[in-house]
């Protein structure tokens, strides 16, 4: 990390970073107890949660548009949770928490059953060969836990510019019947990253997907 991303991480960590207890690995999340969101915030509201968070681009932007929700970014790379909480910093942005943490054992550790609103994962890590596909985040497992995690009603959202993900996952959420797909057009609210950028540089198409829990049955 550089000088100024130590100092933001040192500084902004005790109020924006989320403690959790870890396993053996640094960014494993243990057992324990769940986290009280009413508490860490200071006030109820929706929450949404961001998977892989980056440098925090997306999260400031729709922090800024909706005041009144409540979002918690996962990022396992410190370089980029320091440049979040800079930026965070930078633009007021009291509505963001940070956890610096694998965001499969977080949901499944840290979150109550259907408490969270929306849940994001914008471009995550294609593991472009495929006998590197069994590392890709989405799968049926992971599906199945989101639908624990989320509302009722609750939206999960994706994107990736890599077209064999693109089939996998409406593959993966296929083995979830508390899933609909509404949506396949590309979320408003998400800011071009560097990661979508990329895409579009190199001549990938862009895949957007909505999906929303309903009643099982």
């Amino acid at each position: 990390m550089t000088t100024s991303q130590r100092t933001w991480l040192e500084r902004y960590a005790p109020q924006w970073v989320i403690d959790v207890e870890h396993e053996d690995l640094a960014t494993s999340v243990a057992e324990q107890p769940q986290l009280d969101l009413d508490a860490i915030f200071g006030r109820s509201g929706p929450v949404v949660v961001e998977i892989g968070s980056g440098h925090g681009q997306t999260l400031i932007a729709a922090a800024e548009a909706k005041p009144d929700t409540n979002f918690i970014g996962f990022e396992v790379f410190e370089a980029s949770l320091a440049i979040t909480l800079g930026q965070i910093a930078e633009h007021h942005r009291t509505n963001i928490r940070m956890v610096n943490a694998d965001a499969v054992g977080g949901l499944r550790h840290l979150f109550t059953q259907h408490s969270v609103t929306e849940l994001w994962i914008f471009f995550p890590d294609p593991w472009p060969k495929k006998r590197h596909h069994k590392r890709r985040l989405i799968d049926p497992e992971f599906v199945h836990l989101a639908g624990d995690t989320v509302v009722l009603g609750g939206t999960v959202r994706l994107a990736t510019d890599w077209p064999s993900y693109a089939e996998a996952i409406p593959e993966a959420f296929a083995t979830d019947p508390r899933f609909r797909l509404v949506d396949t057009t590309r979320f408003v609210s998400r800011p071009i990253t560097k990661f979508e950028r990329r895409g579009l540089e190199a001549g990938r198409v862009i895949h957007d997907f909505t999906y929303r829990t309903i009643a099982e049955g």
